[in-house]
């Protein structure tokens, strides 16, 4: 039947269909005569000449129902949708009926409800040939034996509003229509129409838009729509034939006579007869044969001989036909692996590589390729071979078929497939090195620029890349590489050290980032110092004073490097670096100290012609206007060292002066024995800093010289300045022999009249203090012992005659009460403020005692440091001070009486006592205490030893204060130290 140049396999297993429960063939269908038949939904579906609809589910239990009262001719199921659609005849000779069955809905006795019924109208009754339904439920296409089709529009759709039962007649003919199909393109619902001559599509949205695709029909039950097809499939006598909605398709030489042509996936199912036709009584006459045709890999996959075959089914990855007999035979197709097993055995490849791409198993076809590759391999086909391999990038390990191709006679094997591996970007850095290798000895610059020198994106190692071209020698591609992929520390090693291209690797560096080019001048800035100088000058005064990218947008704050971190690159050009640091103390005067101290080096080490006094003048100016330049930032200590090394004598000078170390200007001059420079230095510094002219003395007392001169000079402002004893300038001149008595002698008779001049004046102080002292213990011993006598009768405020109560203080004032309301009550109004200054003294000397530094600082700028340590001692800073509280009792100096017993208030706690028991009040000096008399009829008399009137009551501990604010208020008593006391008062 088929052509003799297609390959046949037996890829489907034949068996005849038994009943699982009696294990005895399937024998529903037998005696039935099924004249319609169609599956799907999980179900085999049969119709019979009685109108009845048999249903068999997987387990082969059959169902039925009456679909029809007379006959049933065509079945479809429509397979998105679970409706079952069919045609038949309730009474013979009248118009047939379209009913349509919901199978999701189920009525009495488990039947499926009946959606629609309509009955098939002509001028007169027309047999159906063919019919078919769309997927989507909008159409249903009727073919007659008259040659017309009638298509129903919205018949199956839910919505009773849009069912039309006036069909559409699109098509009209002399011969039988027999095949109708629909195709949904796009938006569009093809319908084919197949008739015994012609073949047609008709675009079912688009009014009048039809074609014919063919001349030549098909017979009955020989026409198929197919998704793998893309199309209608039509089977002939002479072969098979493809048309898709607006042309024709594919054709396949199968000769023979078709009986039946279904699609099961991507398989044709093909029943006819080969060979010629016998008489009908002759039993070879019913023998048809079913041949399965893959029509994407171009092979007949079953084909077997079977007794009269009257329906093809396909449900459950199987097909099922049905013979006269009543007999069903199952056809299931192999596993995918036997099937491989079987081409794999002859050797069929290039088939099983076909298949595998229609099970859509990649990694079978991974397999299928390494197999495939080293069958080739095996039979010395390399070229064939490597392209197997190469379909295995990505599951098989590269390692596995370089291994292969290791040998020098298949280096171009090897490199199409370690090309190919980077084209998939699975390649590491072993497998570009490997591949560069291969382009390298192979000399194949056309592929070697292909693979380098292009602009598609990159697919392997750049690193690596760049590391074998550059090994090769292929310098060009390389500095391609890192130019084009920003590799910028590759570029300059190759530019610097193998092309020798100074210019272009430093117009590069002005190109990059301002980050990138400090880096990289960081890195190859001395070398291209030493080749270039003044342009490599040039980019990094640029670099340090504002980089700005060569060619890009001026905006934004420029980027600015260390300068004094590219100093060492010019270590072999000293005029560069000169210019260099010139341009940054000028553009940057507040470069860093290292700057500064380079600068000042490269300026003391120039050589200059000292027997030219201009030139020597124009160094010094150089090196001066540096160092006293007020914004150098150079460190002081290092331009010492600078200048000591150089011996730059004005810088020497100048330096110690700012540093004011005024000793080492003398100690230098000194040690050059320019006594005329020490006298005139001590004489500029000496008001800064005295010893100068005590380092000076000692200096010229140890001269042997005679420098009796300068003596005098130094001792008289020595006297002047009054720096030393008389001992010590005699110590220190008695080093020298050649100095004479006639030296100091005026020196000693003027220091021996200022000492007898001094000692007169101490003692004359002294006898002045003894005296003041005396008094003070005087005062101070009539206030503890004395009784103090108020005869002021007038107040000391209001100068009105006092009234009772009045308030009496040790300071010799009286204030009536009224006076002090409001005031403090506890210190007269009128010395307060002497007494406050006193108190602020004290506290000013007790102050010192914590200001170290002050008294340090004043003791070294004072001509008389003894006399600084003894009014420290005099105001007390050197005391020891403790704060004693309690009730410890003060010593009254008043002998004790017998009768009367002594009160003493040195406690902070209230007390009452009987004043008609009390001899004596004794005030402690500072007593925390005060003391308030209180008399009720007439004033008391004050009187020493005490005396208090009866009336008085009560006394209170108050408050005392020292100096003259203490007080005493009402009849008498006695105060304490120096204005400490009582204060009373009297109603």
């Amino acid at each position: 039947m088929a052509s003799a140049q297609v390959r046949r396999f037996t890829f489907f297993d034949k068996d005849l269909l038994k009943d699982p429960e009696t294990n005895q063939p399937f024998s529903g269908f037998q005696g039935l005569g099924i004249s319609a038949a169609t599956s799907g939904r999980g179900i085999l579906i049969a119709g019979d000449s009685e109108g009845y609809i048999h249903l068999v589910d997987r387990g082969l239990q059959i169902s039925a129902f009456q679909g029809f009262d007379y006959e049933v001719t065509h079945l479809v199921q429509i397979q998105r949708h679970n409706v079952l659609v069919g045609v038949g005849s309730d009474e013979e000779g009248i118009a047939p009926q379209i009913k349509a069955w919901d199978f999701d809905k189920v009525v009495r006795d488990g039947e499926p409800r009946l959606m629609r019924k309509v009955k098939v109208t002509r001028t007169k009754p027309v047999p159906v040939s063919v019919v078919a339904a769309s997927e989507d439920l909008n159409y249903v296409a009727v073919g007659l034996y008259d040659g017309s089709v009638l298509v129903y529009t919205g018949m199956l759709t839910r919505d009773r509003l849009g069912t039309s039962k006036t069909p559409r007649v699109v098509h009209e003919g002399n011969s039988p229509v027999t095949g109708v199909g629909f195709k949904q393109v796009g938006r569009d619902t093809v319908l084919f129409v197949t008739s015994s001559s012609q073949v047609m599509s008709y675009f079912l949205s688009r009014k009048g838009h039809q074609m014919e695709l063919d001349s030549l029909g098909g017979e009955l039950r020989c026409s198929v729509v197919s998704d793998t097809a893309d199309g209608l499939v039509v089977a002939r006598a002479e072969g098979i034939y493809a048309y898709e909605p607006e042309g024709r398709g594919f054709a396949l030489g199968f000769d023979g006579e078709k009986k039946i042509l279904t699609c099961f996936r991507n398989y044709l199912v093909i029943v006819g007869r080969e060979g010629a036709r016998s008489d009908a009584s002759s039993s070879v006459s019913r023998i048809n044969t079913v041949t399965i045709y893959d029509m994407q890999n171009k092979f007949i996959a079953f084909a077997a001989g079977f007794n009269d075959v009257t329906q093809v089914m396909h449900e459950w990855g199987s097909l099922f036909v049905l013979t006269g007999d009543g007999k069903m035979y199952q056809l299931s197709e192999k596993d995918f692996q036997t099937k491989l097993d079987m081409l794999f055995r002859k050797h069929l490849y290039e088939i099983a590589i076909s298949l595998a791409k229609t099970q859509s198993t990649p990694s079978a076809m991974v397999e299928i390729y390494k197999v495939y590759a080293e069958h080739l391999y095996a039979k010395g086909n390399y070229n064939d071979a490597i392209a197997q391999y190469i379909k295995t990038i990505g599951s098989l390990e590269p390692s596995y078929v370089i291994r292969k191709f290791l040998d020098s006679q298949r280096i171009h094997n090897l490199t199409a497939y370690l090309k190919a591996l980077h084209d998939e970007e699975l390649a590491d850095k072993h497998h570009t090195t490997l591949l560069l290798n291969c382009y390298t000895k192979l000399k194949d610059q056309k592929m070697l620029d292909e693979f380098i020198m292009t602009d598609k994106h990159l697919n392997f190692d750049l690193e690596t890349a760049i590391k074998v071209c550059r090994h090769a020698g292929y310098f060009t591609h390389a500095v391609f590489l890192a130019k084009k992929f920003k590799q910028h520390d590759w570029y300059l090693k190759i530019q610097l050290e193998d092309v020798r291209q100074y210019q272009a690797a430093l117009d590069y560096i002005s190109t990059l980032p301002f980050t990138e080019a400090e880096k990289n001048l960081k890195a190859y800035g001395k070398e291209l110092v030493n080749q270039m100088p003044e342009a490599t000058t040039d980019l990094l005064m640029r670099l340090c004073t504002g980089y700005t990218v060569a060619g890009a947008m001026e905006g934004g704050l420029p980027d600015k490097a260390r300068p004094e971190e590219f100093i060492h690159t010019f270590v072999n050009q000293i005029p560069s670096l000169l210019r260099f640091l010139e341009h940054m103390v000028t553009a940057q005067p507040d470069s860093a100290p290292q700057v500064y101290d380079t600068l000042l080096e490269l300026y003391l080490q120039s050589k200059v012609d000292r027997s030219k006094p201009d030139a020597a003048r124009q160094h010094e100016i150089r090196v001066m206007d540096l160092l006293q330049n007020p914004n150098a930032k150079y460190d002081n200590h290092h331009a010492m060292v600078l200048a000591q090394v150089y011996d730059f004598k004005p810088g020497i000078l100048y330096l110690y002066e700012k540093a004011k170390q005024y000793q080492q200007i003398v100690q230098y001059y000194m040690e050059k024995d320019a006594y005329s420079d020490i006298i005139d230095a001590c004489k500029k510094y000496g008001t800064a800093d005295r010893n100068l002219w005590v380092q000076a003395l000692s200096y010229f007392a140890a001269k042997e010289d005679d420098c009796k001169a300068q003596i005098s000079e130094v001792l008289a402002h020595i006297d002047k300045r009054n720096l030393l004893p008389p001992l010590m300038v005699v110590d220190v001149l008695a080093r020298n022999s050649n100095a004479t008595l006639a030296v100091i002698k005026d020196y000693i008779t003027r220091r021996l009249q200022q000492e007898d001049h001094a000692i007169a004046e101490d003692e004359r102080k002294i006898r002045q203090y003894r005296q003041e002292t005396q008094q003070m213990r005087q005062q101070i011993s009539d206030l503890k012992t004395n009784a103090k006598v108020f005869q002021d009768m007038k107040c000391s405020c209001c100068k009105m005659p006092l009234e009772m109560p009045a308030v009496y203080f040790l300071c010799g004032c009286s204030y009536n009460q009224r006076c002090l309301v409001g005031m403090d009550r506890e210190e007269c109004i009128k010395c307060a403020d002497d007494r406050k200054k006193v108190l602020d003294i004290v506290d000013s000397q007790a102050s010192y005692a914590d200001h170290h530094e002050q008294f340090f600082k004043q003791l070294d700028g004072a001509p008389n440091r003894f006399g600084v340590v003894a009014d420290y001692f005099g105001k007390g800073v050197f005391n020891k001070i403790t704060l004693i509280s309690g009730n410890a009792p003060s010593q009254s100096p008043l002998p004790p009486a017998q009768a009367r017993p002594n009160v003493s208030l040195g406690s902070r706690g209230p007390m009452d006592v009987d004043l008609a028991d009390v001899q004596e009040v004794n005030l402690g000096i500072g007593a925390a205490g005060k003391i308030e008399v209180a008399q009720r009829a007439s004033p008391a008399t004050s009187r020493r030893g005490g005396g208090y009137s009866p009336q008085m009551q009560r006394a209170r501990p108050g408050g005392y204060g020292g100096g003259g604010g203490g007080a005493s208020r009402g009849s008498s008593g006695y105060g304490g130290g120096g204005g400490g006391g009582y204060r009373g008062y009297v109603q």
